[in-house]
């Protein structure tokens, strides 16, 4: 019997396996990661201050006012012109700080994953196709153009609407700004993971405990345990550097605090998950927090 799945999973599949799409999308990608570095921008535009990604919150504006607009356009008549044309335009401004949320998350998601790098463009080419045709909307309407204003402000609907499903698919399908820890399970009893004599300061270790990555380090005499799966993207943070109590993760400089897990720089909103920890006859011993 052949698989059955929606035929807009099969589109988002076929999106990313073309790798033409890469010609554009990797440049863009290095293009804002070299003008948008770790610091306290990237922490903004990625969330870090908000406890999860800000872009998805940002989206929430244009769209409704978008939506709204086209509404009107349609039922309110001679009387709901003026309000049309104004909902337009403050969706239009709107749409600067969710560009700009939009392009740091897009940056950091393409380092391990072709799918996200290219499916993530066309989310991106479709909400510029459908901003640039709500710009004309408005343009159309201040001529006095309404009937085509209208017109382009349904088929600026149209190509936000496919840009909101593929940003859909980037976020349930693809975890794209979701807690990268969330369906780990740690153990619940003391369990073994090093002997504390093989451990050397400052030296991170990866160990797997019933298949889940756990990061192992001694720190200013201090064994310390953390989920090796960044939160942020998912990048081992056992190759990460170890450094003022801090680990950063090679992928895209989140750091956390090795005492708690606690984000010091993102672009990680989330904080890592951090283990009890117990030398007990030379063994180092592990659990979740209790």
């Amino acid at each position: 019997m052949s698989e059955r799945r929606p035929i807009v999973n099969a589109v988002a599949d076929r999106l990313a396996q073309t790798e033409q799409l890469d010609a554009v999308a990797s440049p863009l990608a290095k293009q804002v990661r070299n003008l948008v570095p770790g610091g306290p921008v990237k922490d903004a535009l990625s969330g870090t201050w908000l406890g999860h990604a800000v872009h998805p919150l940002l989206q929430l504006l244009p769209l409704g006012t978008w939506t709204s607009a086209v509404v009107l356009d349609f039922i309110g008549g001679k009387d709901g012109e003026s309000s049309a044309d104004k909902l337009l335009a403050t969706g239009l401004l709107a749409t600067l700080p969710t560009v700009a949320t939009g392009l740091a998350d897009y940056a950091d998601t393409t380092v391990a994953s072709d799918s996200v790098r290219r499916v993530g463009i066309v989310h991106a080419a479709s909400n510029v196709l459908g901003t640039t045709l709500f710009a004309g909307s408005l343009a159309a309407r201040g001529k006095g153009a309404r009937g085509r204003g209208k017109l382009l402000a349904l088929a600026g609907m149209g190509a936000v609407g496919v840009g909101g499903w593929l940003g859909g698919h980037l976020s349930y399908a693809e975890g794209v700004g979701v807690d990268n820890t969330t369906f780990e399970t740690y153990p619940s009893d003391w369990t073994k993971v090093a002997d504390d004599a093989d451990l050397s300061e400052g030296e991170p270790r990866q160990v797997e405990v019933d298949g889940v990555a756990l990061l192992v380090v001694r720190d200013g005499g201090q064994v310390r345990v953390l989920a090796d799966r960044c939160s942020h993207r998912g990048g081992p943070l056992s190759n990460g550097e170890i450094s003022d109590g801090c680990v950063t993760c090679p992928w895209h400089g989140s750091r956390f605090r090795l005492s708690d897990g606690s984000v010091e720089r993102g672009p990680a909103a989330y904080a890592q998950p951090a283990m009890e920890v117990r030398v007990s006859d030379g063994a180092v011993e592990v659990r979740a927090p209790q």
